[in-house]
């Protein structure tokens, strides 16, 4: 077996520890090996990102797009707001998916004349997020001081849709035109469910919080899907649409740039790269039967990655997340609004947390998002009590600590976890660019899974979640 890879950094940012004080990450530890995704899934892309001048292979194929699609709406005179959503950053160290915006931006003056173009940049929870993330990458420069993050809590502005006023973000509409600059990798497909993903940040990332909360508390994972098509199909938002910028991400990393000004074209695309590329990493997690995971990434408990694929679909893997036929669709697992006071689900069909984390070791990750009910429901291990009083001081987490157990390093940490839990097959959310960091005993496993996993997607489930979501397969292009 290899050394395991490196992770990705810890970040400096207000929602986590100092870096200096992660002293340990668990991909350092005995027994830690990494596996290689295109090991487990030859037919995974090739990619552009991580690998030699990566970036600048990302600024060329994005160049590329960007120079076959129509600009011709845009006049010297006019201005544009480029729109980034706060999850785009955290994309294998972020620094593609700000390379994205500054491209865009350059192309879009040089073909059109354009000089007022602006950067906004929508968050979820964490209201300062993406002003860290403009000065990290120097975008408040590029764009000439003309880059803001924009929080649900800004001021709105009313549109009218077919289902009625909904609410978007003054500030994201205050130019002539839009750009919609997003990515593919599925996230949060535990909410969107892989339908009209590309369309979503209209209803979270540019929306006012009484719209975007749809998804949380109204409406539900399933259902709040149509307020995002509604916004964007609105006459107000229709006539600001210019065109839409993608990176298309496999779990591997970064395979290319799409741009096109019909955003439900680019969707089919979307939803073909996250149901075939995602969903065979996502039914392999579901084939572990017993495991420690560890939390290790610059980002909120349920957002750390392993393989391309969020702690919190990892926290479904023993459902179908894909399937939109399954009884268990419309819940999502891990949040309270299925859960009473007791702790337990409202109803017999809510499906429990994935019951083969057997623990969870939080080595480093961030505040910024309710995450007690993690805690309650899997036996969790905090790493160092600056992290611990760094949660008790978060009004998102008040609770969290109430339901972990802390211990003051790594080490320590994982061998109470190997004697409590009676298992060694450890996984790592720590973001190894193009790998899979795990111990022996579970690289072994996923190794062995994976060829029947590979075949039984191809064969039977993907098909199937294509057809649920109305998207012909013949007419696609990986």
């Amino acid at each position: 077996m290899r050394p395991a890879i490196t992770p990705i950094s810890p970040k400096k940012s207000q929602y986590g520890i100092d870096p200096s004080l992660v002293k340990t990450r668990a991909a350092d530890l005995p027994g830690m090996t990494s596996i290689y995704l295109k090991e487990l899934f030859p037919d995974l892309p090739d990619v552009i990102f991580p690998g030699e001048n990566g970036i600048e292979k990302v600024r060329k194929a994005a160049e590329e797009a960007l120079m076959k699609v129509d600009m011709s709406m845009i006049k010297p005179e006019h201005s544009v707001n480029i729109l980034a959503s706060h999850h785009g950053f955290t994309l294998l160290g972020g620094q593609p998916y700000a390379e994205l915006l500054k491209t865009v931006k350059d192309v879009i003056e040089k073909r059109t004349g354009c000089k007022d173009i602006r950067l906004r940049a929508g968050v979820g929870m964490r209201f300062r997020e993406t002003e860290e993330y403009i000065k990290r990458y120097e975008l408040d420069k590029y764009f000439n001081g003309k880059a803001i993050g924009v929080a649900p809590v800004d001021q709105g502005i009313p549109i009218e849709t077919e289902i009625g006023t909904l609410y978007g973000l003054k500030k994201v509409y205050d130019a002539d035109w839009i750009v919609h600059t997003h990515h593919s990798d599925v996230r949060e497909v535990h909410f969107h469910r892989q339908v009209d993903k590309a369309v979503k940040p209209f209803g979270m990332s540019y929306a006012r919080i009484e719209t975007r909360s749809t998804y949380h508390q109204n409406l539900g994972p399933r259902g709040a899907n149509f307020v995002a098509r509604a916004l964007f199909d609105s006459d107000f938002v229709q006539k600001k649409f210019a065109f839409a910028a993608f990176l298309d991400v496999a779990p591997n990393g970064i395979v290319g740039v799409d741009v096109n000004n019909d955003l439900y074209e680019l969707n089919n695309k979307v939803t073909f790269i996250g149901c075939k590329q995602y969903g065979k990493i996502m039914t392999l997690f579901g084939e572990i039967d017993k495991c420690i995971a560890v939390l290790d990434f610059p980002c909120p408990v349920p957002y750390v990655f392993s393989a391309g694929v969020i702690y919190a679909n990892f926290a479904g893997a023993n459902t179908d997340l894909y399937d939109l036929d399954s009884p268990m669709a419309p819940y999502t697992w891990y949040t309270e609004a299925f859960y009473g006071k007791n702790g337990k689900p409202l109803l017999e069909s809510i499906p429990p947390i994935n019951p083969a984390i057997k623990m969870c070791i939080h080595n480093y990750a961030w505040t910024g998002y309710p995450s007690a009910f993690f805690a309650q429901h899997i036996p969790t291990v905090v790493v160092g009590s600056e992290q611990a009083e760094l949660f008790n001081r978060d009004p998102l987490n008040l609770n969290y600590m109430d339901h972990a157990a802390l211990l003051k390093d790594t080490e320590t940490a994982m061998n109470f976890a190997y004697t409590a839990t009676g298992t060694r097959n450890v996984i790592i959310f720590d973001g190894a660019m193009g790998a899979l960091n795990v111990s022996e005993s579970l690289a072994a496993l996923l190794l062995e899974k994976a060829p029947e996993v590979s075949e039984r997607v191809d064969r039977e489930l993907l098909p199937k979640w294509l057809r649920q979501r109305g998207v012909d397969m013949s007419v696609l292009k990986e």
